[in-house]
């Protein structure tokens, strides 16, 4: 739809969008003139349909008198910060990012919230912000208007935006915060050349690894699957990758308790292996005792729907690595 409030139905009587204007001038039309009437539009009928136009164009006008609205509240605790930082002031903030990450699901938005400078106030006040409720909605914010938006990736990288939000994935003491800022460092660097660039420039997969081995399952998971995704979809940085000691730290991940996001680690595990002479050599080194690990783990998930993907990687990383050794023989379970 084109208006995301709409669904509160609140002070909405006219239509949500250009169709449902057609709609309506289509259905008083035909009450008024029976079925046969294919007369030039009367006067007043174009009134009707030129004010329910301007009727929808100001729904739209109005999202960004709301957005300009939710930024006055945001940018006005520069001055009274120090005096008053009571909870009320906090929850207005909350409210307003809320209000902002829903319109921005709107591509338009999204562009004007920009144009309104509404990105570099994430980025300048919000994203360090000491209450963690405000940097976790900023970054949720500039993940929300960065997705499938390259001229808003831009600026943001231009504004410094990445190197701040892999800090904060790394290090912020509060575990909501580094996951969407996280979920905003993919938003920036998938399908974004340039961010790819500032990732690696800011040493993106080592924040990956170590998410990976942090205690927080949601940071864990995504980092894992952000590592897959980008080693799919750029196999030309494998060899940096590995050359990190890749190979060592996600069979170390491995080695922890089983869990769902296993399978985005062994995924990269296949990626690193593929047509990368020391990835495969890495895995193949003894000491790392990855072959024992791999048929143990076949067979426990070996049957059980919810790993099938799991037991594909598995099963296919045995066979890039292993098949055919020596070792093979007595090593087939059945």
């Amino acid at each position: 739809g084109v208006n995301i409030m709409a669904q509160d139905g609140e002070g909405r009587r006219y239509p949500r969008n250009l169709q449902g204007v057609l709609q309506l001038a289509v259905e008083a039309g035909s009450a008024a003139e029976g079925p046969t009437a294919i007369e030039p539009m009367s006067d007043e009928r174009k009134t009707f349909l030129r004010e329910a136009l301007a009727e929808v164009c100001k729904g739209q006008m109005d999202e960004v008198e709301q957005m300009k609205q939710c930024l006055a509240i945001l940018r006005k605790d520069e001055t009274s910060e120090r005096e008053r930082e009571d909870d009320e002031d906090e929850d207005e903030r909350e409210s307003a990012f809320e209000m902002l990450s829903e319109f921005c699901e709107n591509l338009d938005n999204a562009r004007d919230l920009m144009i309104l400078g509404g990105l570099d106030l994430c980025v300048s006040q919000y994203l360090c912000h000491v209450q963690s409720g405000l940097r976790w909605r900023a970054a949720e914010l500039i993940a929300s208007c960065a997705q499938n938006m390259p001229q808003v990736q831009v600026h943001l990288l231009s504004i410094g935006a990445l190197p701040k939000l892999l800090q904060l994935t790394d290090s912020d003491p509060h575990p909501t915060v580094r996951v969407k800022a996280l979920y905003a460092v993919s938003c920036l660097v998938r399908e974004q050349d340039a961010g790819l660039q500032a990732f690696l420039s800011h040493d993106g997969f080592s924040v990956l690894m170590r998410g990976m081995q942090s205690e927080n399952e949601k940071l864990r998971t995504k980092s894992a699957f952000l590592l897959l995704n980008l080693l799919t979809s750029h196999p030309e940085q494998k060899d940096i990758v590995v050359s990190m000691g890749m190979v060592q730290q996600l069979v170390s991940v491995l080695r922890t308790p089983h869990s769902p996001f296993h399978e985005h680690v062994l995924g990269a595990l296949c990626c690193l292996v593929d047509q990368c002479p020391q990835g495969l050599k890495d895995c193949r080194d003894p000491s790392l005792g990855l072959e024992e690990l791999l048929r143990v783990r076949s067979r426990e998930i070996q049957g059980k729907e919810e790993c099938q993907e799991e037991l594909d990687f598995c099963e296919h990383l045995r066979g890039m690595c292993f098949r055919g050794r020596p070792s093979d023989e007595n090593g087939m379970d059945r």
